[in-house]
């Protein structure tokens, strides 16, 4: 479960993070990079698509301004592994990944947390 989020924070279980991350239920990989800076490109989700089971949904914060775009092959190569994308500004995907949660189902972040 998300604690909180703002411009550059994220707190996860009470710890603080300030590096874009990946978030899965039971483990949260801090310090994510992206190949291209506001761009989310497949291999970006590697972590993601080599989940088993995979994930029912990917959640992607677009940063604080919304700045980040999800390519087109992301949203085909998801689409061809069964899981739904949602992607908003990191200010309200992270409240969609913990209702989520909450509601049972396999989901997965991955959050830009300035821009």
């Amino acid at each position: 479960m998300i604690d909180s989020y703002d411009f550059g924070v994220m707190v996860i279980g009470g710890k603080r993070y300030t590096s874009d991350l990946i978030v899965f239920p039971e483990k949260v990989l801090s310090g994510w990079w992206r190949r291209e800076g506001h761009e989310l490109c497949v291999e970006d989700l590697k972590e993601v698509f080599s989940q088993t089971p995979p994930p029912e949904v990917l959640v992607v914060g677009t940063g604080y301004s919304g700045l980040v775009k999800v390519l087109p092959e992301v949203e085909k190569a998801l689409k061809e592994r069964g899981i739904k994308l949602v992607a908003q500004p990191t200010r309200e995907a992270y409240k969609t990944f913990n209702g989520l949660l909450k509601a049972g189902k396999r989901v997965a972040g991955a959050f830009h947390l300035t821009c």
